[in-house]
């Protein structure tokens, strides 16, 4: 099939606008749009608990800061262990780019850890109120992955291929914006509706990881496996093989949740 027949990828610069040294970029633009939607949705939700919004914006602050310390640690060791033996700098280096959404999670939950303790609330009541807010941010972060031109999905010759800069002159999926409809609109979706109603402690948790585990799996065998890993055994990508702990934990969380709420749905404020 003719080149011309597929989408060809515009050039954009990362780079929105710089003033002096400052530049603003495409994808921290995404971050921050996530940040600002996550605290706008919170606030809708914050009548359900007995928090004030000092503790509502603490939580909020610290996650965001989960996000970005356990992002770049995650994919140091997740998928640049290598390059960090080589140059342990390199961890610092955050402008060379490279983010997990695994390490983020796992920088997150740190931080809901730390502020339960402070909340006097329960680890698992956090993650209940904090999970309906974060496909959001994942869905801004794949458009961001998008404009960025990185993280192109492997070769087809589907008819809305995109033909990607610095991607082999080859069409590709956009698995970035298979990623932003699953993880971003139709998790966010799911799990605003199922937190609607009481559900009981640790459920809405649970779907979150079962959730996202789900659909980036499903979207891994669309994604570039990344060069200097490649595949497993089994065809399995770095990416699908951290999604199975998400999914099992996520079922795990789900069932103790039904079996210890069957005859209690929480039924007070956080």
């Amino acid at each position: 099939m003719e080149q011309s027949s597929f989408l060809v990828f515009p050039s954009i610069d990362p780079v929105i606008f710089s003033l002096g040294p400052l530049s603003v970029r495409w994808y921290g633009l995404m971050y921050l749009v996530g940040f600002i939607a996550a605290y706008l949705l919170a606030q809708k939700r914050l009548s359900q608990t007995s928090w004030s919004r000092d503790q509502l914006s603490d939580l909020l602050f610290w996650s965001f800061v989960g996000v970005i310390l356990g992002g770049r640690i995650g994919y140091v060791f997740f998928y640049q262990f290598g390059m960090f033996l080589d140059d342990p700098l390199y961890l610092f280096k955050i402008w060379a780019g490279g983010m997990s959404f695994h390490g983020g999670l796992l920088g997150v939950l740190t931080a809901l850890y730390w502020q339960a303790k402070r909340m006097n609330t329960t680890f698992l009541q956090l993650g209940d109120f904090v999970a309906p807010l974060v496909p959001i941010g994942l869905g801004a972060g794949r458009i961001g992955n998008f404009l960025n031109a990185e993280l192109w999905g492997r070769s087809t010759d589907v008819p809305w291929a995109v033909i990607f800069p610095n991607a082999g002159n080859v069409p590709r999926h956009p698995s970035q914006l298979y990623e932003f409809a699953l993880e971003g609109v139709l998790l966010f979706v799911i799990l605003w509706l199922f937190s609607a109603k009481k559900r009981p402690v640790g459920a809405v948790s649970g779907l979150f990881l079962l959730g996202y585990g789900s659909f980036r799996f499903t979207v891994e065998y669309f994604r570039e496996p990344d060069a200097h890993i490649g595949l497993y055994q089994m065809g399995l990508s770095q990416g699908q093989l951290l999604c199975l702990p998400m999914i099992a934990l996520g079922i795990g969380l789900m069932v103790r949740a039904y079996m210890r709420g069957t005859d209690r749905i929480k039924s007070e404020k956080i």
